[in-house]
């Protein structure tokens, strides 16, 4: 596996409680790198060799405002290209928005905010359009991650037909406790793959506090204050991981017959199918399935 990408999940901590949040973000959360775990993370990427960019994300980053200040600075220092994801709660009127983003001028690259009806009342916040204008000012490239809202009674948006601009939810994490009741369930047998992750070479990985690397929110191939970075990448075969292997083989469809049979017949999308799947058998892949905290909060 040659990863060019590593995503830095800073805390699973977060301003809000989105009901589509992949990773529980919340409030009440606990999990946060510290200053030496990410000098030890960007030594292990530097020392791999093939990555080129470094995210910084959540949660919520801003709210370690001052590591993140410096992260993105050691991060930069050793010529990584580097982003962050934010859902700009900071951003309350132009001038704040200033202050919080005059730092990273000329040292991110990319800064995409969250912006739609499960952060706020306006799928385009005033958070937001003052952190594009902040950013707009400074010279920082800024996108919009927007989750269309599935309406009630009416099912999920199909591709093809979402607003412009903005992704469909997927029902894993919290998603898949709050929000299927709006979704259009299909058969599980027709989940026969993955369609959001090249599980077999992913190229971008998420890394979160406490070392584990996700290929995919909630499934580990590695820990990497266990073992470093570069021999993960090295020994990873995904074809006899106890989680991808079967998603390869069959998607979240063949995951559900090698472990279980499905407790209902029918499911929003394949990451539900997948995500309940998992859930029930974390206990038989605790170090592979984890950290707890993809799959609930867990409060200090």
């Amino acid at each position: 596996m040659e990863l060019s990408g590593l995503h830095l999940l800073l805390t699973y901590q977060c301003t809000f409680e989105c009901e589509h949040c992949f990773v529980w973000g919340s409030p009440w959360q606990t999990g946060t790198m510290t200053l030496q775990d990410i000098r030890e993370i960007l030594r292990q990427a530097d020392e791999a060799s093939t990555i080129r960019s470094i995210y910084f994300e959540g949660g919520e980053p801003f709210l370690y405002y001052t590591i993140l200040r410096r992260a993105v600075e050691l991060a930069t220092e050793m010529g990584f290209k580097v982003g962050i994801v934010s859902n700009a709660y900071w951003a309350t009127n132009q001038e704040d928005a200033m202050e919080w983003l005059t730092p990273f001028k000329g040292l991110i690259e990319d800064l995409s905010v969250s912006s739609d009806l499960f952060h706020y009342s306006e799928k385009l916040s005033q958070q937001a359009r003052n952190a594009s204008q902040a950013a707009d000012s400074l010279g920082i490239p800024l996108g919009l991650i927007t989750i269309a809202n599935p309406e009630p009674g009416r099912g999920e948006y199909v591709e093809g037909q979402l607003p412009l601009g903005e992704s469909s939810v997927m029902y894993r994490g919290r998603a898949a406790e709050k929000l299927v009741q709006h979704a259009q369930l299909q058969p599980w047998e027709s989940f026969t793959e993955c369609p959001f992750e090249d599980l077999r070479d992913p190229g971008r990985v998420h890394l979160d506090p406490f070392g584990n690397l996700h290929v995919c929110q909630g499934i580990s191939i590695g820990n990497l204050f266990e073992t470093p970075l570069k021999h993960i990448c090295q020994r990873y075969d995904p074809e006899t991981h106890p989680i991808i292997g079967p998603l390869l083989q069959g998607g979240p469809a063949e995951l559900a017959r090698r472990y279980h049979s499905p407790n209902q017949e029918h499911y929003a999308d394949a990451c539900h199918l997948c995500y309940m799947t998992r859930r029930e058998v974390r206990s038989q892949f605790p170090h592979t399935l984890t950290p707890e905290h993809m799959y609930t909060v867990v409060e200090s």
